[in-house]
């Protein structure tokens, strides 16, 4: 059972999942999935070796304290703070021909890319809203994100273990859709709101395979989710609902690929890797097992008319909160302020 085995492989030290010894990819659990990258292991006989994650900051802080990989996968807000740390070095350009085809709004940033060079490769998008059994839960309560206020569900919700993802449902419940240039008000607004939700929240999910297993095994009935926890609970023949358009709106995130300096592997097969990766063709693969969207324009076309991309990708009438870069001491203070909130405090 996929959700279980998931987990498992989190709890495993780094390598956990050990295969081409020529290249270390440190990665979200669940991106090992062949088809995603299915150019490298034709070229090269072999899946790399993957180490796992499970959030952001945990990756940043094991690659800052010495752990050594050929390259990570953050999402777009984590990549000024590699840069300063002097963790990652600029991609040479000319040995990614897929470039070309990446959809440019994924780039449009002088954090990614500058006269230094290209810092990050944007390779997925996806969505953070809200899961809900559709057999416990009518649809006008996942009308509006103060479902995770709702007494009717005290001790039913679940959120992430992410302060990004929490962080936007509390702004978008608050009424910020823009947390680049959030105000002193706007962030204590957000903050109470997440002490109330907090009274409800059963489990914090570490991972979309745990926050899938919390619904599946009945412990929880609503939670804000990514794509990829909907395509595990369907996996499981779970009765499950994914809510993008509540009145106050949902969330946007894209991720990608650093270059991690002095990796111990090989140099050509790290740009095999990622070359594989944004080849069109890995779009169906990614959708499939993650149920994400693929920075390609090419690729996407080739997923365009498939169901799951019209209800966990499209455009929705409701306000949007992009997980963009925002400034880095506001979100050390929303990290700080997530700790206290889960304890109570």
């Amino acid at each position: 059972m996929r959700l279980f085995t998931t987990v498992a492989a989190i709890a495993l030290a780094a390598p956990a999942f050990a295969a081409d010894p020529e290249l270390t990819v440190f990665d979200w659990a669940g991106f090992e999935e062949p088809s995603i990258f299915q150019g490298y292991i034709d070229k090269n006989g072999d899946s790399p070796t993957f180490a796992f994650y499970g959030d952001d900051d945990e990756a940043f802080q094991k690659l800052a304290s010495g752990f050594k990989a050929d390259t990570a996968h953050p999402c777009s807000q984590m990549v000024s703070k590699y840069r300063d740390a002097g963790l990652i070095e600029p991609w040479d350009e000319s040995r990614i021909p897929a470039l070309a085809d990446l959809d440019p709004k994924f780039l449009d940033s002088p954090i990614y890319k500058d006269d230094q060079g290209l810092w990050y490769i944007p390779t997925d998008w996806g969505a953070t809203a809200v899961a809900y059994s559709t057999e416990k839960v009518p649809v006008e309560d996942v009308a509006s994100l103060d479902v995770f206020l709702n007494p009717k569900y005290q001790g039913r919700i679940s959120l992430p273990d992410s302060a990004d993802d929490t962080w936007a449902l509390a702004y978008l419940a608050t009424g910020t859709t823009d947390w680049t240039a959030v105000t002193d008000e706007q962030f204590a607004a957000a903050a109470d709101w997440l002490r109330q939700a907090h009274q409800n929240v059963a489990a914090y999910w570490a991972d979309p395979a745990e926050m899938a297993q919390l619904m599946a095994s009945g412990a929880v009935d609503v939670a804000w989710s990514w794509n990829d926890g909907i395509v595990y609970l369907r996996e499981d023949n779970y009765q499950v609902g994914f809510q993008r358009a509540p009145k106050e709106g949902s969330s946007t995130f894209f991720c990608g690929f650093v270059n991690l300096k002095d990796g111990p592997g090989s140099e050509d097969k790290l740009y095999d890797f990622i070359n594989a990766w944004l080849a069109p063709e890995a779009a169906r693969g990614l959708l499939d097992t993650i149920g994400y969207g693929h920075t390609n324009l090419k690729g996407m076309e080739t997923i365009a008319d498939d169901p799951a991309v019209a209800e966990g990708l499209s455009a929705v009438d409701a306000p949007i909160l992009a997980q963009t870069p925002n400034d880095p001491a506001q979100r050390e203070k929303q990290l700080a302020e997530f700790e206290k909130i889960k304890a109570g405090f």
